[in-house]
């Protein structure tokens, strides 16, 4: 297929016999005068079916295209210009890989293959490298072909082109098949690297098509649906595109799974290269989209397929979405991973050191380490025999791969495939990147009081709790949340973990080894309360309380209670309100003050997703005791409410009610819904100019799914005065028993 804008596939090739062949009608060597791709058939046995290349109706009018996958044979029925006979003629077929960016193809590195087409009762065994061609079936003019391709074969474009002639003569005949054969990766096969031996597993993380990605904060966080659309128009050529011309995956090593995982965690990002998606993580986005208004991934694909240039903008939750959707439409099982207080070691120490001033003020020159409120990569599975013997065991299954462009690795921004089980273990130097994954989930936060440039820094607070906090990952077959922190490290505070983490910190010779045995000040225990499910528009109340746990001392204890708007990453902190404090706190009591934040003050303020840090610092006079203590808190968005208006049936009309209320005491103007479901190749928008405060917005609009079996629809809406609002609905298409086999898709469409 072109790239770029669809073009006319050429003719079908048929041969025609010259006047001297006809002469000798009788004696005319064996000619293909055309091939049969057997799409139904070979869909439904690889799992192919719902790819947008296998419809027989594809919306631009082209021919359909036979996607399969490795390591399992696919068919093919081969017509000819007479009867076949078995004693005499002799059929032989060649596979090459369709070149892509002035690649070469050759034998002797697997890119060509050649098969002589051996009988069904020949019993002859596939070549070394596991090809095999062979006759299924005779009928009249038509041969029935099995092709059964390496465990190993490169996932690209295949091109056929067969050859006949008589046995004993040299006159041959060539066909070539007008049109490539995808070949994809095959976790159904056991002796194929990315093998998943769980059914449901192999449904979730290879054929759904929606996900979700959880965002927010460890005090309040929830689910964003997100269309995957792996099988829609364009994205499995696009996910092919990347890897050759912006990974650079040669078609020699696109049968490697550890070389796809590294290649595509560069190749989605745009740092190093022309990537497809270019990040951005400051407040307004005029010349491109805001990562919270996308839906999914196939409008991003589509755009970059076509364009060749990097789509603005993403961060890190699309980032992932959009590896995750072409990691599972090249048959890479995948899953998106969301990981909570996410720490960015940019030292390599396995520790997050924040440095401050004798005002409270965070010096950032000190130190360009951060904790993310979240952050959100993939794993994919895999095997990992290029890490040597015994890797089974110990690094097999699933791999943290990040396309956010974080840190550099080999001299480009890309993370992984790193094994899961080695980050657990604490064994930091591992390939690829373990160490930098064992921070996100594992590092200990150090706060440090500087003094001046005469003094010594004071080591006020460790915490080796807070980071890596609720890993989370769509639960398989349901929509609920999966918790997999346990797959990443050890209990906090168990001697494990404890043990793990020295562990590394000896690794990687960190100097920080030697702190974990100061010893601490207990008589004072501070406790800052934030309730969790204030929605946007209403205000919240911090509590901060001081517990005296000595029953005999007065305490004097001062400090401050701040609270500032942050993006998600830390960054751009942006002052709101503060409340200083001098107490005395009796010896057993507590005592307790009150932080009012009113939608007012802060809504004028707020920053893209709504997010807050609260920073509280004190000391206890007469004591060298200072406290430190960071918390994340973010407020609650209102979400869209879908339900379906009628049963849902495979091509016929579904109709659906969305629903929204505006949570906020101002109107929201300008205004917009989006709305995509699954089996649908074509989104809905919907604008929604004016909703007043408080009020309740309904829109009704249809769509016709495709397929039956599962379906999701994923909704957004954005508005100049509230963004990033989202909702979803799964739900069962029943097969219509009035539906043709390959009845088109209508384009969606909206009406009052």
């Amino acid at each position: 297929m072109n790239s770029g804008f669809y073009a006319n596939l050429p003719p079908l090739l048929i041969w025609q016999p010259t006047d001297h062949e006809n002469e000798r009608e009788e004696d005319a060597v064996l000619g293909i005068v055309h091939v049969d791709p057997c799409i139904e058939e070979n869909g439904v046995a690889h799992h192919t079916e719902r790819f947008e290349l296998m419809n027989r109706h594809r919306i631009d009018g082209s021919p359909s295209l036979l996607v399969v996958r490795r390591g399992q044979p696919f068919r093919l029925k081969l017509y000819c210009n007479r009867p076949y006979d078995e004693d005499h003629d002799a059929v032989s077929i060649m596979l090459s890989v369709q070149p892509m960016n002035g690649e070469k193809v050759s034998h002797g590195n697997g890119t060509v293959v050649y098969l002589p087409l051996m009988k069904a009762d020949d019993n002859v065994s596939e070549d070394e490298f596991g090809w095999k061609a062979c006759l299924d079936a005779v009928e009249d003019n038509m041969l029935l072909v099995s092709i059964q391709t390496s465990v190993n074969a490169s996932v690209s474009r295949w091109e056929i082109a067969i050859d006949t002639k008589f046995a004993d003569a040299e006159q041959t005949k060539n066909f070539t098949v007008p049109d490539p054969v995808y070949l994809l990766f095959n976790p159904w096969c056991e002796k194929d690297a990315v093998y998943m031996e769980d059914e449901q597993m192999r449904d979730e993380y290879v054929l759904s098509d929606t996900t979700l990605i959880w965002r927010g904060c460890d005090r309040s966080f929830h689910p964003t649906i997100w269309k995957l659309g792996q099988f829609e128009r364009d994205v499995l050529d696009c996910g092919l595109l990347l890897l050759s011309s912006v990974g650079r995956v040669s078609a020699t090593y696109r049968g490697n799974p550890v070389r796809i995982a590294r290649a595509l965690s560069a190749a989605v990002n745009s740092n190093d290269d022309n990537g497809a998606l270019m990040g951005n993580w400051n407040t307004h986005f005029p010349d491109g989209t805001a990562p919270t208004a996308w839906v999914g991934s196939v409008d991003i694909l589509q755009q970059y397929y076509h364009t060749k240039r990097s789509v603005r903008y993403g961060q890190c939750w699309v980032f992932s979405g959009v590896l995750t959707t072409i990691a599972r439409a090249l048959g890479i099982p995948c899953r998106v991973v969301s990981n909570f207080n996410s720490a960015h070691d940019s030292e390599a120490s396995l520790t997050i050191d924040y440095y401050f001033g004798e005002n409270n003020v965070h010096l950032r020159e000190f130190s360009s380490d951060s904790t993310w409120n979240f952050h959100v990569w993939n794993e994919l599975w895999m095997q990992r025999a290029d890490l040597g013997a015994g890797s089974d065991e110990l690094y097999d299954g699933w791999q943290a791969v990040d396309a956010t462009p974080q840190e550099m690795s080999d001299g480009m921004y890309k993370l992984g495939p790193a094994p899961v089980k080695a980050v657990r273990r604490g064994e930091v130097n591992v390939l690829y990147d373990c160490d930098f994954v064992f921070a996100e989930v594992n590092a200990d936060e150090i706060y440090w009081r500087y003094k001046g440039p005469d003094k010594a820094m004071k080591l006020v607070r460790k915490d080796p709790l807070r980071i890596g906090q609720f890993i989370s990952t769509k639960a398989v077959g349901s929509w609920e949340r999966e918790d997999i922190t346990n797959v990443y490290k050890f209990e906090e505070r168990s001697c494990d973990e404890r043990i793990t983490m020295m562990k590394a910190l000896k690794q990687t010779g960190s100097q920080l080894a030697r702190l974990y045995m100061n010893e601490e000040f207990h008589d004072i225990d501070f406790k800052v309360d934030i309730r969790n499910d204030v929605k946007i528009g209403e205000p919240f109340t911090i509590v901060l309380t001081v517990k005296n746990n000595s029953e005999e001392r007065i305490y004097p204890v001062e400090g401050v209670v701040h609270v500032d708007t942050v993006l998600y990453t830390g960054r751009l902190r942006k002052p709101l309100k503060a409340i200083p404090f001098n107490i005395d706190v009796e010896p057993s009591s507590s005592s307790s003050l009150e932080l009012i934040v009113d939608f007012d003050e802060y809504y004028n303020n707020i920053l893209d997703q709504a997010y807050f840090k609260i920073v509280c610092s004190a000391s206890v006079k007469g004591t060298n005791y200072e406290y430190f203590a960071q918390e994340d808190y973010r407020v609650r968005k209102p979400d869209i409410k879908i339900t379906l208006d009628n049963e849902p049936t495979n091509g016929a009309p579904l109709y659906i009610t969305a629903t929204l209320q505006n949570p906020m005491p101002i109107p929201l103007t300008n205004g917009a819904f989006r709305f995509e479901c699954s089996g649908v190749w074509q989104s809905v928008v919907i604008p929604s100019d004016y909703i007043e405060a408080g009020e309740m917005s309904t829109v009704r609009f249809r769509m016709m799914p495709q397929f039956e079996g599962r379906a999701q629809i994923a909704a957004k809406f954005n508005a100049a005065e509230l963004n990033d609002v989202d909702g979803f609905l799964a739900f069962e298409v029943k097969e219509n028993a009035e539906q043709n086999a390959g009845r088109c898709l209508k384009d969606a469409l909206v009406f009052t």
